[in-house]
C-alpha cells in the first residue's frame, strides 16, 4: 500500500476527514491559477487533485509548477490516457462506473496502463461513480454515459459495493463542477454505511456548512474545485473546519500512537 492510501485509510479509520481541491487545467489557468497557487503556500489542504474533462489538456504543466511551488501532496485525478503524466505523488486509476461506456470503463485504462507501471506512481484503484447534477455535466457528454439518479440510491451501492468486491479502493461519487447541489446526504449516508472503503463526495458543494453536511453524512474525502477557482481566499476556513492542522503532522507521516487524541 502507497503513503497516500494509506494515510487515507489510517484517516477512514480514526475519523478524520480529509478536504481535497481539485485543480482543472481545463478551467484553471493564468489569474486563476496564479491566485490558486498563492492561497496554496499559505493553506495546507489534505490533498491537492489534478484533472480535467477535456482530453486535449495535459496536467503535466501544472503538477510541475505545484511540485515547484508548494509541498502538498499532488495526486492526479485524470479521466483521459494522456492526462497520466509524471512527477505527482499518486494517481487515482479510475474506471467509470456509473457508466456503460467500455472506453471509461477499461479502455483508456489499458492505454495508460505500461506508462503508469514505467512511472513506478503510487496509484489508488478508484470507482468513479457520476451521480446526477440537476443537469448535463461536462463528464456525462464527454464519456457518452448516464449519471446516476438521486433517486436510485440502490443502484449506487450495488454499483460501489460490486467495485470494492472486484478490488478497489476508493470510492468517488462526483455531481460534476457545475452541479446545482451538491449530492443529498441522504444518499451520501447510505452509500457510506454499506461499504468499507473510503468514499471521497465531488460536485456543488460551495460552503463550509455543505462541506461539513457531506461529512456528516459519511463522506472521509470532499473534493471542491470550481468554488475555490471563484473565491481562493476562502481555502483556510475549509481547511480548519476538516480540523486538518491539529496535529501538525507532516504530509505523508502517520501520526504517532501517543499523539492520537
Amino acid at each position: 500500500m502507497g503513503k497516500i492510501l494509506e494515510r487515507i485509510m489510517f484517516n477512514r479509520e480514526t475519523k478524520q476527514k480529509m478536504l481535497a481541491v481539485m485543480i482543472n487545467p481545463d478551467t484553471c489557468q493564468g489569474g486563476v491559477l496564479s491566485a490558486m497557487i498563492a492561497s496554496l503556500k499559505t493553506t495546507t489542504p489534505d490533498l491537492v487533485f489534478v484533472g480535467g474533462s477535456l482530453t486535449s489538456t495535459s496536467n503535466a504543466s501544472i503538477v510541475e509548477l505545484l511540485k515547484e511551488e508548494t509541498d502538498l501532496d499532488i495526486v492526479l485525478f485524470p479521466r483521459h490516457a494522456n492526462q497520466v503524466v509524471p512527477h505527482a505523488d499518486a494517481m487515482l486509476f479510475m474506471s467509470l462506473i456509473s457508466g456503460r461506456n467500455p472506453e471509461y470503463l477499461i479502455g483508456q485504462q489499458m492505454q495508460s496502463a505500461m506508462k503508469v507501471k514505467q512511472m513506478g506512481m503510487e496509484t489508488i484503484p478508484t470507482g468513479y461513480m457520476l451521480i446526477d447534477s440537476g443537469k448535463k455535466s461536462t463528464v456525462e457528454y464527454i464519456s457518452n454515459t448516464q449519471p446516476i439518479p438521486r433517486t436510485e440510491k440502490e443502484v449506487a451501492l450495488a454499483t460501489a459495493c460490486a467495485a470494492e468486491l472486484l478490488g478497489m479502493k476508493l470510492i468517488c461519487l462526483d455531481a460534476g463542477r457545475d452541479a446545482e447541489t451538491p449530492i443529498p446526504s441522504e444518499f451520501i449516508h447510505y452509500i457510506s454505511q454499506g461499504i468499507n472503503i473510503p468514499l471521497a463526495v465531488g460536485g456543488g458543494v460551495r460552503s463550509v456548512k455543505e462541506m461539513q453536511e457531506c461529512f456528516k453524512a459519511g463522506a472521509d474525502i470532499v473534493v471542491i474545485s470550481s468554488h475555490f477557482e471563484l473565491h481562493p481566499e476562502e481555502l483556510p476556513a475549509f481547511v480548519r473546519a476538516t480540523n486538518y492542522n491539529r496535529k501538525k503532522r507532516p504530509k505523508t507521516e502517520l501520526p504517532q500512537e501517543e499523539e492520537e487524541e
